[in-house]
C-alpha cells in the first residue's frame, strides 16, 4: 500500500507487477517517468530516489485541476543511500570483514537457505547496513556515510544518533527490529565491555494498537518473534533473556501534572500563565517515570516504529501555510505537536540516560 500521491502502476499496462523474488536482491524494476510507473522493465535494481513535487503556482483559481491531486514530480537521486548500498554490497561479497564472531553467526543463521522461514532480502540488507555502519565502516576507512549521518543529526535531530530504515508496508519491519535487538544483545552478553552494544531497548510506537503488537519483541513473551520467526538458535534465545525491552507509545513522553489541584487554583497560583512549569514533571522526572525499568542503566538503544512521525519542526513557511485549507492547517498543527512531544521525549532520554543509537 502506498500513500496518496505516490506513483502507482498502470494496471492496464502491467499484467504481472511481481518481477523479483523477495529472497534475493532485486535485479529488475519498472521504469518511472515523471513520477509515473511505466510497463517498461530495466534490467537492474531501482536506485533510491526522491520524487519531489513540482511547486504549484502561488495563486490558485477556484477550479480544481488534476495537478492538485498529486501533480508533476521530478526524480532526484538519493546519493548517500545509493552509496551505502554499494558499500554494503562490496562488504558482503568480501565475506563480512571486521565483524564479531557473534555477528558472523547471526548473519549465517539469517541467510541459511535451509531455514523453514526464509527472511526477505530487504530485512537482511537492513540488518547488514546497521551492522556495517556500527562494526565495519570505520575500520574499512569508509567514513563518508557516518559523517553525513552525524552532520544531518546535528542539523535536524539535536545531535541524537539516529539511523532510519525505510521499508515498504508488509516487508516485515517488526522482524527487523527483532534482528537488531538480537544482534545488539548477544554481542553485549559476549563482550560486556564493548560500548557499541547494549542490552537495554526502548521501543516507541505512535499508538496503543501498534504498541501492543510490539510485545512480540520481548524475549520471554509467549509469542515472541525470536522463536516464532527463527531469528536466533535455542541456545542464543537463552542468552537473549539478558535484554530489557520496554515497549511504550510516544504519549508517555507527555509531562504529567505532579500535583492535583483545581483549574482555578492553578490559574491563581500561576497568575494565569498556562506555561508555568511548577505543577508539571521536569523532563528528567518524566524519563525516570517512563524508563524506571532500566534502573541505573545508560546508553539505551531506542527503536521508533513509524519514525516518520518523530521529527523536528521546519522553519515556518508562511507562503506554503497560506495554501492550506483550514482543516489541513488544524491537522498540520496536530501532527507538529505530536512530533514535538516524541522528539523532545527522546532528547530528554538522551540527556538523562544517554542514547546509544
Amino acid at each position: 500500500m502506498g500513500h496518496p500521491g505516490d506513483a502507482q502502476p498502470d494496471r492496464g499496462a502491467i499484467e504481472n507487477p511481481v518481477i523479483n523474488s523477495p529472497f534475493v536482491e532485486p535485479a529488475r524494476h519498472f521504469r518511472v517517468v515523471d513520477g509515473q510507473v511505466t510497463g517498461e522493465i530495466e534490467p537492474r535494481r531501482r536506485p533510491s530516489e526522491f520524487f519531489v513535487p513540482v511547486a504549484p503556482p502561488k495563486k490558485r483559481s477556484g477550479q480544481l485541476t488534476l495537478d492538485q491531486f498529486g501533480g508533476p514530480k521530478r526524480q532526484q537521486p538519493n546519493e548517500i543511500v545509493n552509496e551505502i548500498r554499494q558499500s554494503v554490497d562490496r562488504w558482503r561479497r568480501s565475506g563480512y570483514p571486521h565483524v564479531t564472531a557473534t555477528t558472523r553467526d547471526l548473519l549465517a543463521h539469517w541467510q541459511d537457505t535451509e531455514r523453514e522461514r526464509r527472511l526477505f532480502f530487504c530485512q537482511i540488507e537492513a540488518a547488514e547496513t546497521a551492522i556495517y555502519l556500527t562494526e565495519a565502516a570505520e575500520k574499512i576507512g569508509d567514513t563518508k556515510a557516518l559523517n553525513v549521518i552525524r552532520d544531518e543529526n546535528a542539523r535536524h535531530n539535536g545531535g541524537l544518533p539516529r539511523f532510519a530504515f525505510k521499508m515498504a508496508t508488509g516487508s516485515g519491519k517488526t522482524v527487523l527490529m527483532g534482528m537488531l535487538i538480537a544482534w545488539q544483545t548477544l554481542n553485549k552478553v559476549a563482550n560486556p565491555q564493548d560500548r557499541r552494544f547494549s542490552t537495554n531497548f526502548l521501543l516507541v510506537a505512535p499508538g496503543i494498537t501498534i504498541r501492543d503488537r510490539l510485545r512480540v519483541l520481548i524475549p520471554n513473551d509467549p509469542g515472541n518473534y525470536y522463536r516464532l520467526m527463527d531469528l536466533v538458535t535455542a541456545e542464543q534465545h537463552d542468552r537473549l533473556q539478558a535484554a530489557t525491552v520496554l515497549v511504550t507509545n510516544y504519549h508517555a513522553f507527555i509531562r504529567r501534572d505532579k500535583i492535583e489541584a483545581a483549574s482555578l487554583t492553578k490559574k491563581i497560583l500561576t497568575k494565569f500563565d498556562e506555561d508555568d512549569e511548577r505543577f508539571r514533571e521536569t523532563p528528567a522526572e518524566m524519563v525516570r517515570r517512563v524508563c524506571r525499568v532500566f534502573g541505573n542503566a545508560r546508553n539505551i538503544v531506542v527503536l521508533n516504529d513509524e519514525a516518520h512521525h518523530c521529527y523536528a519542526p521546519a522553519p515556518k513557511d508562511e507562503a506554503e501555510e497560506g495554501t492550506l485549507e483550514a482543516d489541513e492547517r488544524t491537522q498540520a498543527r496536530k501532527d507538529l505537536e505530536e512530533a514535538r512531544v516524541w522528539l523532545s521525549g527522546l532528547q530528554a532520554v538522551q540527556a538523562k540516560l544517554g542514547v546509544r543509537s
